[in-house]
This record gives C-alpha cells, structure tokens and sequence, in this order.
C-alpha cells in the first residue's frame, strides 16, 4: 500500500537539514558533460527547407553531466569532488577551469587523447526547444583509465559522506569500475546513489539509492507502468532485482514514489508550480537526494528535498540549479512558515 507523504511531519527540520548540507562531502563520478545553448527568436520558415530560421541573440554554456550534479551539490551548499573523464581539448579544459572556480578540487578530473569532451548543443527558441546536436563518443573508457579513477577515489583523504554515480551513457561507468567502486564502498560504508541509464542496471547490484524515472523503471522491470498498481509491482522488482536499499522513481508531473527495503512505499506529489524544461531534473534529484542523506536525513525527507529542488529547476529553461536558502524559502512556503 503506498503511503502518502505528510509535509507537515517535517515542518522545520527540513529546513534546519538544509542547513547541515555545508558540513557534506560527496563524490561524483560518471559522464561530465558542457551543456551549450544558442538562444534566438523565429519569426520565419526558411525557403530552403521546411525548418525554422533561428536569429541568434545569445550562447551560453553550462556544466552537464556529472558535473552539473556538482554544481548543484555546490550550490546547495554542500562541498563535491569530481571524478571523470574530459578530452584533451578546448571544452576539457574549459571545464576543468570552471570547476577550479568553484573551489574545488580537479585531480579526479582525467584528461584523455582518444576521445573528445561531450559536448550538448541546445537551440531555444521563445523558450522552446528546436533542435540538439550532440558532440561525443559513447564507447567505453580505456582499461587503465578506469584504473586511475578507482585509485583517485580510494586515494581520496577527505572525508567522503556519499558518492553519487551520473551515468549518461557517455562510456565512463562500466562494469569494472562499479564493481571497484562497490567493493571499496561496502569497506568504507560510504552512502552510494546511482542517477542510472537502464542498459546498465546489472551494474548496480548492492547500492542505497537509485533514481530511474518513469520510462526507466518500465523499462528494467519489464512491466509497462500505467497506473498504481503497475507501478508498486515496477519499483518493487527493481528493489528485488538489486537488492538495494531504495528506488526513488520520479514521474515528472505525477511526482516521485519512494520504495524502501523492507516493503514501504511512499508517494510524494510534485510541488512544481510551472514546467518549462526538465533539462538537468535528473542531477537535481540525484544531488539533493543524496546530499541529504550525507546530511543525516532518512530517507523519506531526503527524497522530500529532492523533491522540492526538482520542483524549482523545471520551472526554468535549461540546465539550472537550486541554491540552498531558495530551496528553505520554497519549503517554508509549501508548509505555510513563510518568513
């Protein structure tokens, strides 16, 4: 039976947990990624095709990835390390650079001359998105860079209270490197979330937290979710299957379902007010999540967190973040403690 969550049961300790992300460190590995936008307006249809024509007013770019999980562990407050792999090119070294300005460290960051930095170019037009092309390489990473990842980590000295695996199929997350990762993980007892992609679920056997949304959790369960009941028979196989501690299924506008080992099933409905974009929802979930429960969180106000941040990020065009006292004022509005 699926329990629906009270938010009034956390009131202000939700808030006073926000406050505790600073005294956090957590561990990202997977696929970094530089997120590229080309912003214009359409006002025509070209003559030589039946497209639009984008006149271009701006381009920005942003960390994707693995490392937009950074970004929003770091501007929730909380402190991140990096690890992965970037090309030996301009783009690599832009986003070593960008995350040498967040004060953190980029010694997990691998720079690599067999493959290019993965590049997602995005045009917006009037807030609508027109087209992506994508500039990468998905086949997997060599050997010996899976090597120094997994030594990078296990040589880490700081205190690591969670790691959290952003898998975009981009080739960094294998099934070596997971079952380094797992192994050196259950010696240490660091908390281990995984933001997945489903070819690789067998990886993932033995973690705490796993964040497939909708689509996702159908697919690795085998059954086609379409109502309540299809859903509890989904998270509940994917709990079985990788014998994890929970499985956080997010469902966009149906908000998130919380399933735990043991049986209990918690739904928390979504809190967004408006959804331009779920461009980068995903590392949100994942980096609230798991920056919570490195907090000292329980599971259920964690995903409550995470639930709240992802409520903000879709109410913005392209990848954004959510800083931690916008996350307390959001909270405190949905449970009528405004200040």
């Amino acid at each position: 039976m699926i329990r629906q969550i009270d938010f009034s049961e956390n009131g202000e300790k939700l808030v006073r947990y926000i406050d505790q992300f600073s005294k956090a460190t957590v561990l990202v590995l997977g696929d970094i990624i530089m997120d590229e936008y080309i912003w214009g307006d359409v006002s025509r249809i070209s003559p030589e095709a039946p497209v639009p024509v984008v006149d271009v007013r701006q381009e920005t770019k942003m960390l994707g990835g693995a490392a937009n999980v950074v970004n929003n562990i770091t501007s929730l407050g909380g402190r991140a390390i990096l690890c992965g792999v970037v090309g030996r090119d301009r783009t690599g070294a832009e986003i070593i650079e960008r995350i040498a300005n967040l004060n953190l460290p980029t010694e997990g960051i691998l720079r690599v001359s067999n493959r290019p930095t993965t590049i997602k170019t995005r045009i917006i037009a009037q807030s609508q998105q027109v087209v992506r092309f994508d500039r990468e390489s998905r086949k997997t990473v060599d050997k010996k860079d899976v090597t120094r990842l997994l030594s990078f980590i296990q040589g880490v000295t700081d205190p690591i209270h969670a790691i959290v695996v952003s898998d975009y199929d981009k080739g960094v997350i294998t099934a070596e490197l997971m079952e380094g990762l797992t192994k050196w993980r259950r010696r240490s007892g660091v908390i281990l979330g995984v933001d997945p992609k489903p070819k690789h679920f067998d990886y993932y056997r033995g973690i705490d937290v796993i964040t497939p949304n909708h689509d996702e959790a159908g697919a690795v369960s085998g059954i086609q979710i379409v109502d309540q009941e299809s859903l509890v028979r989904a998270g509940t196989r994917i709990i079985e299957n990788l014998e994890c501690r929970s499985v956080l299924i997010t469902q966009g506008k149906g908000g998130m379902t919380l399933f735990e080992r043991g049986g209990e099933i918690t739904h928390i409905p979504t809190v967004a007010r408006k959804v331009f974009d779920v461009t980068g929802a995903g590392d949100t979930v994942i980096s609230a999540f798991c920056l919570g429960l490195a907090a000292g969180m329980n599971l259920k106000s964690a995903a409550t967190i995470s639930n709240f941040a992802a409520g903000i990020v879709v109410g913005e065009v392209g990848t954004s973040t959510v800083k931690a006292e916008e996350l307390k004022q959001v909270v405190r509005e949905r449970l009528g403690k405004r200040r």
